[in-house]
């Protein structure tokens, strides 16, 4: 029996269909149900995560308040060259604004946003807006008598600043910069330098954590993966227990460990290691957010250790050592290589997971354990500076995209390895 072909000398299908052709397109809706199938997925992760982490991403270059609700001045300070004078033209249009904002009860936007280029600007709008209405021209001298602020020049370059809807000034205030009205990019004073500090300190804390984390756990999973399956599994129970407990309580235990009259201070003094009047200073500190986070996160570092070492048959070590190795160079040339993708598995959860860590160094970190994930906390929830969080998160997240482009390029994200 011989298959049918056409005059090309292609295969046919039963139906007369090229048989490649009818192939393509059995794999074509193969492939559409597939995806039918995680289209709800797809549409859940669309709609609950990457939508809102862009449109709050987005609010660190984008800020139209005032744009929006000061439509008359905002032409004249976008052409407003900030060497010259204020003109009565410019004044007359504020004082409009004014009015109307007064009258739609938003003037506090906008106070807000000019205030957060230049700070104790928010009364002076708020103020001026009560008494807008009554005045009448030349609204210079009007508007100069109802507060002497206005004369400052630097009352309305922050006002040319804040009419720029979309504007690097917040992404520029979050790495210790300024964007100024004239269109330059300056460094801020010194005292007024802390984001910079804050990303070093949560790198710093991060990367110690993981080190930690690598070498508390590579024993512990290496113990697991060697030990007989019914100690291991007794074993790996009570490294997921800390899992069935809430992350708050685990911290707050912490606080009872690490204070000044906590178990760990009370045994080292048992053990003479401090004495009763000098006891170690463990919590309200960096100390407390190392040893605390180490805690917290090292389960995330031994379960991807524990899965690869697993994997590993121990013949190959065997094999080492029948051939002359030592106990030490079969594991460091046979064994240690391949648990690489294990720790880096492991390295790039614990990491990042530490570097958005915030009840924990809130809780614990006092001043010096503070992290940038709490600052961002603290201008959503308190200062609700929302765009200088943003243009924060902004910036963290553009961190980790590059150490995690250094990792692939060094490591290899295709050696990364769950088991």
């Amino acid at each position: 029996m011989t298959d049918a072909t056409d005059v090309s000398g292609n295969l046919l299908a039963a139906d007369g269909t090229p048989l490649k052709k009818k192939l393509g397109q059995a794999l074509f809706r193969s492939r559409m149900r597939a995806f039918g199938l995680t289209v709800p997925l797809l549409a859940l992760v669309l709609m609950a995560f990457v939508l809102p982490v862009v449109s709050f991403l987005t609010q660190a270059v984008h800020n139209d308040k005032f744009e929006k609700h000061m439509p008359n001045v905002t032409p004249f300070l976008s052409s407003w060259d900030t060497a010259t004078e204020p003109t009565e033209e410019m004044y007359a249009a504020l004082v409009a604004d004014l009015i109307v904002n007064r009258k739609d009860k938003t003037i506090g936007k906008v106070a807000t946003r000019v205030n957060r280029e230049l700070s104790g600007t928010r009364s002076l709008f708020t103020s001026s807006a009560r008494k807008a209405k009554k005045l009448e021209a030349p609204f210079k001298e009007a508007l100069i008598g109802v507060k002497k602020k206005w004369a400052e020049r630097e009352v309305w370059k922050a006002m040319k600043i804040s009419a720029k809807s979309w504007t690097p000034a917040y992404v520029a205030s979050a790495v210790d910069l300024k964007y100024t009205a004239e269109g330059e990019i300056v460094a801020k004073a010194e005292e007024r330098r802390v984001h910079v500090k804050l990303f070093v300190r949560t790198m710093k804390i991060s990367i110690i954590v993981t080190l930690a984390g690598i070498l508390l756990g590579y024993p512990v999973a290496f113990l697991l993966s060697t030990l007989p399956a019914r100690s291991s599994n007794m074993l790996l129970i009570l490294v997921l227990l800390p899992f069935w407990t809430s992350l708050l309580v685990r911290t707050t235990a912490w606080i009872a460990m690490l204070q000044g009259q906590g178990v760990l201070n009370d045994l080292f003094v048992l053990f003479g290691l401090a004495s009763d009047e000098d006891r170690f200073s463990l919590i309200y500190n960096q100390t407390g957010t190392l040893i605390a986070m180490t805690h917290i996160l090292l389960p995330f570092m031994i379960l991807p250790l524990y899965s690869v070492m697993k994997t590993i048959p121990p013949s190959y070590v065997r094999a080492a050592r029948s051939m002359g190795a030592t106990q030490w160079t079969a594991f460091w040339r046979v064994y240690f290589p391949q648990t690489i993708p294990g720790i880096g598995a492991g390295g790039i959860l614990v990491f990042i997971l530490a570097i958005s860590f915030y009840i924990t160094p809130a809780l614990v970190g006092g001043e010096d354990g503070t992290m940038i994930s709490n600052f961002i906390d603290f201008h959503m929830r308190k200062s609700l500076n929302w765009s200088l969080a943003a243009a924060m998160g902004l910036v963290l997240l553009v961190i980790v995209l590059f150490l995690y482009w250094i990792y692939d390029q060094i490591v290899g994200i295709d050696n990364m390895k769950l088991g």
